[in-house]
Formats: structure tokens, C-alpha cells, sequence
């Protein structure tokens, strides 16, 4: 149940973006760091939940920016922004690709799967509740949104909350 490998990968923010939001986030907001004692939250740097006792940010991040400044995108009304956690330093990103599955795919839990073009437009997209075999759900999920040959990217996000989890790439356009 959701141990083999995904045929898609999924990336974490990239370090220079963490860099930036480590000082000013996406709103202009100054980051501020606390530790989190209870944990569970997942961070977007490590692809991994937070555990008790790290120290961590929340910051605003809009995922389409820096993307579409180096491609040239012009995502207009898309380019928006969310709260997403982050260690509040330099960590080693994500270890082993997250075990070989998918980040933040617990079974039961409702994903949004976001479809953009190369200019950084909706495309579609798709809701997903996540099944017991989390694994063969996201890598249909990713199937269906790449077999439009518009599809550039698709945002992952949780449905209760509107975070952004991850951003898978299609495999040729990455």
C-alpha cells in the first residue's frame, strides 16, 4: 500500500526562494522563526512533517514567481500566494525522495491537483482523495494532467487548508 516508487518527482521549494523567504516572504512580510513544539505540519523545504521541537517559519510563498521570471511566464491573476512552513534555517532539503513516495499523501485526505500552462495559466485541474494505495492514486492524478500536452506543472495543494504541497513538473519540461 503506497510503498513502490512514483513515476513522477515531486520538488520541494528550491533553495534560493528559501533564501528569500527566510528574510522577506512573498507578502514582504519579515519572517519570524518559533519552535514548534507539537509538530505534524508539513514543510515544504524537506518535504516532511515538521517534528516537535524544530524551528520553523510560516511564510507567504507564491509558487509560480520565480518560475515564470526565469521562463518568461506571465501568470497575471494565477501568480497567487499561501501560507506554507519552512525551516527557519538552511536545512539539506529532502532525504531519499521522500521514501520513495509521495509527500503529505495520507490516505482519506483531499488534494487539489492544479494544472498550468507555459505561461502559468489554469489549464484544470483535479480533485483527489487520497486512497489507501496513495502512491498509484497521485501517479494517475499526474497521468491525467500530463496527457494534455498544454500541461506544464501541477500544483499539489491541501483542500482544508489551500496549501501548496508540492509541484511535480512535466518529466521532458523540467
Amino acid at each position: 500500500m503506497g510503498c513502490m516508487s512514483t513515476l513522477y518527482t515531486p520538488l520541494p521549494i528550491q533553495p534560493e526562494a528559501l533564501a528569500q523567504l527566510r528574510e522577506r516572504d512573498d507578502a514582504g512580510r519579515a519572517c519570524v522563526p518559533y519552535v514548534d513544539e507539537e509538530g505534524g505540519s508539513p514543510l515544504r523545504c524537506c518535504l516532511r512533517p515538521i517534528r516537535p521541537g524544530e524551528r520553523v517559519a510560516l511564510v507567504a510563498y507564491a509558487p509560480l514567481r520565480r518560475w515564470a521570471a526565469r521562463t518568461g511566464a506571465r501568470p497575471g491573476a494565477y501568480d497567487e500566494q499561501g501560507p506554507v512552513f519552512i525551516h527557519a534555517e538552511p536545512c539539506e532539503g529532502p532525504a531519499g525522495g521522500a521514501d520513495g513516495r509521495y509527500p503529505f499523501a495520507r490516505a482519506g485526505a483531499l488534494r487539489a491537483f492544479r494544472r498550468y500552462d507555459a505561461r502559468g495559466h489554469i489549464v484544470g485541474g483535479r480533485l483527489l482523495e487520497v486512497p489507501e494505495d496513495s502512491t498509484a492514486g497521485f501517479d494517475a492524478a499526474f497521468e491525467e494532467a500530463f496527457a494534455d500536452p498544454e500541461v506544464t506543472q501541477v500544483h499539489v495543494r491541501a483542500v482544508e487548508y489551500g496549501c501548496f504541497q508540492f509541484v511535480v513538473h512535466r518529466p521532458e519540461a523540467a
